[in-house]
């Protein structure tokens, strides 16, 4: 099942065509069986004239839904509509067979406060990890912090148990910090990019932090531990070091193991990374906080080569952001 289908910038364009007057409906899909074609959590806009921004289906059932949204902008209730997906429909959207989804249409300004939408389009402009509850049965909706951890660690949307209550999970984009343009690097990015991070190349030296090198990527040549203050380290965050130069690594270390980033990861032999240890106990870090540090970098898996190398680095990563600590 597709796992990019969530439009990403649903909320802000809800939000920005209901104060332009046209009205804006927000359509989620908060639940699917067998091979549904987006999964829960995926959102379509509709706007009062009849616009539309994302998708709930692929397109099987957008039609449905925005005559739905459109109804619902008149009487200003939320519906929670039920589709199947027939095997032909499935198909001519990618998929081998068909499945069912339900669908959650919510009128902005009634069903759902601006207030309320207003509150998290500016906690994801803050890069604010929140949860959106809403019951469907009494039509009760608040913002969450710090509630489903599960949920929020797996970016996973969807349904409790109660089957009643919705949860709509808006973490912060995901985002890798590379201390050192190299040669790693140089294939690494582009695979986090595919697996949905926000790449950031910092780099001092010139000739490494080349545009030539990383076409169209954020290329930062201040000092390591100025760039990451720049940025700010938080818990949707992976830094990746790959310099072999302590001078360059360690100032980036030193801010990662002070602040909540998910992963840290450091280039190196185990020789070089004892040495590494050594000198972050210098510097008064925690045995705890030093475990943190992953290095040498990368689940074994054999790899030779930059482009292998960077395949064992994104999937240690992903083990550790999904809880599957390697």
């Amino acid at each position: 099942m597709p796992t990019a289908a969530i439009f990403e910038n649903a909320p802000e364009t809800a939000l920005e065509w209901h104060r332009s007057g046209a009205g804006a409906a927000l359509a989620t899909v908060v639940q699917t069986w067998g091979s549904a074609p987006r999964r829960a959590g995926s959102q379509l806009v509709v706007s009062g004239d009849g616009r539309m921004e994302g998708s709930v289906s692929g397109g099987c059932v957008e039609g449905a839904v925005v005559m739905e949204a459109l109804e619902a902008l008149q009487d200003g209730q939320h519906r929670l509509l039920d589709f199947g997906v027939s095997d032909e429909d499935a198909f001519a959207v990618g998929l081998a067979c068909g499945g069912t989804i339900k669908v959650l249409v919510e009128p902005v300004g009634s069903a759902l406060p601006v207030a309320l939408l207003e509150e998290l389009v500016e906690a994801r402009v803050s890069r604010a990890a929140v949860a959106y509850e809403v019951n469907l049965s009494t039509g009760t909706r608040r913002l969450m912090r710090g509630d489903y951890p599960d949920r929020m660690r797996m970016d996973r949307s969807g349904l409790e148990e109660d089957g009643e209550t919705f949860v709509a999970v808006h973490n912060p984009p995901l985002r890798l910090v590379c201390v050192g343009a190299v040669h790693i690097t140089q294939a690494l990015v582009p695979m986090a990019r595919i697996a949905g991070y926000d790449p950031v190349i910092i780099d001092p030296r010139a000739a490494f932090a080349a545009p030539e090198r990383f076409p169209g990527e954020i290329l930062m040549e201040d000092w390591p531990d100025e760039a990451v203050t720049k940025l700010g380290l938080d818990a949707r965050t992976a830094l990746v070091l790959l310099t072999h130069d302590p001078k360059l690594d360690d100032p980036a270390l030193q801010a990662a193991l002070a602040a909540d980033v998910f992963y840290i990861g450091a280039l190196g032999s185990t020789k070089t990374h004892a040495g590494r240890i050594a000198r972050m106990q210098e510097a008064g870090f925690t045995e705890e906080q030093i475990a943190r540090i992953h290095g040498p970098v990368g689940l074994d898996i054999g790899a030779a080569g930059p482009a292998e190398i960077a395949v064992s680095i994104l999937s240690e990563i992903t083990a550790v952001l999904r809880g599957k600590q390697p």
